[in-house]
Order: C-alpha cells, then structure tokens, then sequence
C-alpha cells in the first residue's frame, strides 16, 4: 500500500468519524458510547467502505439501476449495520439505520471532495 493511498484513507477515516458523529447529534435512535468508540467506529466504516461496498456495488448493480439509485440507502444502512455489528459502543434503533445512513453519506459527499480524496482512498492531486 503506498503512503498516498495511506494517507487518502486516514482522510476517509477523518471524514467517517465526523459523519457518524454528526448522525449521532441529530439522532435520538443513533449513538455511541465513548469517543474511543466513535473514532473506532469511524476506522472500521472506512474500511468497510474500501473494501466490501464496491463488491457490494457491483452485485446489486441491477437493483441499482431498477430502483434509479436508492437501493444506494440501504447499501449504505447495511454498511452502518456492519459497522455497528463489528464495534462495541455502537447502538441504532428503528428507522435510525435509514437516517444515519443518508445523514452520513451527506456528510461524507461534502467533505471527501474537501479533503480531496476518492472512494477508492486515493488522494486527488
């Protein structure tokens, strides 16, 4: 892996902490315990995100194209649902999936592009 790529993903890594904390803010049915769980959470989101959800992508690529993208929400919400499944400190309740899910990738959708960096971890130059 070269220090760029590394570096890309610390960013992903940034970018997922800040989305999941601002998911836990504004929802009563999203939250974490500790902030060394927040910042855990935000490691093992970024490394979901890199490595299961193009695999993900791509087997429901026609779900994708028939719903015209928003089987993208529930990708995400079952990217959250790992997430949370994998780290202690971690608790979403109800319809809380769908929300943090869409509360994330905005999040995500407007600072990756600040910082620069791909999906893929990659650093724009």
């Amino acid at each position: 892996m070269s220090i760029e790529r590394l570096g890309g993903l610390s960013l992903l890594w940034v970018s997922n902490v800040a989305a999941l904390w601002v998911a836990a803010k504004l929802l009563d049915g999203f939250s974490y315990d500790t902030t060394r769980a927040l910042l855990i959470g935000g490691a093992v989101l970024a490394v979901i995100n890199w490595l299961i959800r193009p695999v993900v992508n791509v087997l429901a690529f026609p779900v994708i194209i028939v719903t015209l993208g928003l089987a993208h929400l529930v990708l995400g919400a079952l990217m959250l649902w790992i997430m949370v499944q994998l780290t202690d400190g971690f608790s979403a309740d109800g319809w809380a999936w769908l929300w943090a899910a869409i509360i994330v990738g905005l999040v995500n959708a407007v600072l990756q592009p600040m910082f620069g960096v791909e999906r893929s971890g990659k650093r724009r130059r």
